[in-house]
């Protein structure tokens, strides 16, 4: 059993012995092909082979709620129950960060989508606007200037930056008028901003080994404070770096402004965990205590155990202020603040992220302060995706293989896109790519996205 502060909690207080088992894809196929199941699976992909054939192998928790813990009922969101019933009218696994359209209009959401400018960058050049692509293009020459060592601009490793990021970022829309599958990868606008992006790198503000790097040196490279400005996604996971940098340079640190605006006119509509989250919670047929394991789970998702996974224990790690809000006691605020990697192993607090979700990693005190502005940014910003989520063909068939060949292609042609020499060699590789897809049967998987896309109305209610 881990030795942290929430872990220890949670065995305490139930009076229960935890172990982890972890592993990829391959290890969780091994433990299925055994058959020796442990008490709780943790899972990705509500599309996955396992998640489809949870009834051969986990318990429904509709069934064990009404049976040994009516309170779970309370405490789970019924919006994410009727969104994982399969077809047998049960509900078997339960997600972390499943968000609702609730959880969207209370506006309990933080961001973690932001554009991201040095605070020292941004005063030294008069805080210059850099919403629109002449403006970009001004403030980038201004910051090449006067900042020469740093990188002008950057985004996370690989290409996912530049696709589904930069698209809500600028407001490009998932669905057209009569509810079918929009072509984000072929919005106008949005490949405006791809051909700006080539006029970057041809300028010299995005370097050649931007799309080679490493998620792990980017990181390092932000810890560092390398880049003038960037395009984030996954502001939790970069959390920890912010936070380093911050701390080495108070008057350096990370803040989000406005930045690219689409040209159509667009509001930005960023995105968060959808309804499906992203780690899904089975208890097994062969759990030794079923009755338990549902109540393991009724905790977690309970207010007292969201907060003790988020801030701990009232009066040891945390105190409720006058005004209400919760606030780390000074001891732990300065660890947090000062000696990231002793908060991280130590204390856990918003690492045992099994039944976490959004409206508690936002509260507070609970996310570290280097991205408590940038979240901030986001708020009234956020539109939820659930109508696109899991409508891919399903594994393993011609569909699916072509989506994929299809996607991988796109990545490379992204790429190339930037690094076009000329607008006639950018516009001669994107029609390449769409007779690409034509070709590998782009229509049928339309298709199947605006079936699935029907579906997901139904489950979610909307006509």
């Amino acid at each position: 059993m881990s030795s942290d502060f929430v872990t220890k909690k949670i065995a305490e207080d139930l009076n229960i012995n935890i172990e982890f088992r972890i592993g990829n894809s391959d290890v969780l196929s091994t433990i299925f092909a055994s058959g020796d199941l442990p008490d709780i699976i943790t899972t990705f992909n509500m599309s996955s082979p396992a998640a489809r054939g949870a009834a051969q192998w986990a318990l429904p928790l509709n069934d064990l709620a009404e049976n040994y813990d009516p309170y779970f009922f309370k405490v789970a969101s019924e919006d994410t129950l009727n969104w994982f019933r399969l077809a047998d009218g049960n509900t078997y696994g339960y997600a972390n960060y499943s968000n609702t359209f609730d959880d969207y209009a209370n506006n309990t959401i933080p961001a973690s989508t932001a554009f991201l400018i040095r605070r020292d960058v941004y005063e030294a050049t008069g805080q210059m606007p850099m919403r629109a692509q002449d403006e970009f293009m001004s403030a980038l020459s201004v910051i090449k200037e006067r900042f020469p060592s740093l990188r002008p601009f950057g985004t996370g490793s690989g290409v996912g930056y530049m696709t589904n990021s930069m698209q809500n970022y600028l407001g490009v829309p998932i669905e057209t008028e009569d509810g079918n599958f929009y072509d984000r990868n072929m919005d106008p606008d949005y490949l405006s901003w791809i051909r700006f992006y080539n006029n970057l790198y041809r300028n010299r503000y995005i370097d050649d080994d931007r799309f080679a790097i490493q998620q792990s040196i980017f990181e390092e490279m932000v810890r560092g404070g390398a880049f003038a400005t960037m395009l984030v996604d996954g502001l939790p996971n970069l959390s920890g770096s912010l936070q380093l940098w911050m701390a080495d340079s108070p008057s350096s640190q990370y803040i989000a402004i406005d930045g690219p605006v689409s040209t159509v006119g667009r509001q930005p509509a960023l995105s968060q965990s959808g309804i499906s989250g992203w780690m899904i919670n089975y208890i097994t047929k062969q759990a030794k205590d079923p009755a338990l394991a549902i109540q393991v789970f009724t905790y977690l998702l309970s207010e007292h155990g969201q907060m003790l996974v988020f801030f701990g224990e009232e009066g040891k790690t945390f105190e409720r202020l006058p005004s209400g809000k919760v606030a780390f006691l000074p001891e732990i605020a300065d660890i947090k603040k000062n000696d990231n990697f002793k908060f991280k192993n130590e204390y856990r607090f918003a690492e045992f992220m099994l039944f976490g979700h959004d409206r508690w990693s936002g509260l507070d005190d609970a996310g570290v302060e280097a991205v408590k502005q940038p979240m901030a940014w986001g708020y009234g910003k956020l539109v939820p995706q659930f109508v696109i989520e899991n409508i891919a063909p399903e594994p393993g068939t011609p569909q699916a293989i072509s989506l994929e060949r299809i996607t991988n292609e796109w990545d490379r042609v992204l790429i190339n896109l930037v690094r076009a020499a000329n607008d006639t060699e950018f516009d001669a590789i994107l029609e390449g790519f769409k007779t690409f897809r034509t070709n590998n049967g782009w229509d049928s998987i339309l298709a199947i996205y605006n079936e699935n896309m029907a579906k997901n109305r139904t489950k979610l209610g909307i006509n």
